[in-house]
């Protein structure tokens, strides 16, 4: 059974930093492009941040030059570094990602539970 786990959530002022880790872990075979969304009090889950497995970055507008995305393949976790934090960076952070597990080799969506992030101005 593979699982996401994210962690580093919390509270933190205007300006800010946070890092946010999501660790996979079970019976993996390898893990492709993974994904940080962020979902805002009473709107949809958006895509801020996305890493493939040859370690290729995009953002979205609103997180450029502010987050920064990565991973480490050897401890199958990946991080979310997030700097000059804004009040509307609230909400909910999930990981998602595609991971072959042992059972079949084929890559499959998992998701994480999220972790509650909360700027304060």
């Amino acid at each position: 059974q593979v699982q996401l786990v994210e962690s580093g959530g919390g509270l933190v002022q205007a300006g800010g930093s946070l890092r946010l880790s999501c660790a996979a872990s079970g019976s993996i075979f390898s893990i492709g492009t993974m994904y940080w969304y962020h979902q805002a009090p009473g709107k949809q889950r958006e895509l801020v941040a996305v890493i493939d497995d040859g370690a290729g970055t995009d953002y979205s507008d609103s997180v450029k030059g502010r987050f920064t995305i990565s991973r480490d393949d050897a401890k199958n976790t990946m991080y979310l570094q997030m700097n000059r934090l804004k009040p509307e960076d609230t909400g909910i952070y999930y990981c998602h990602a595609l991971i072959a597990p042992y059972s079949d080799y084929r890559l499959h969506d998992y998701w994480g539970q999220g972790t509650q992030v909360t700027v304060s101005s």
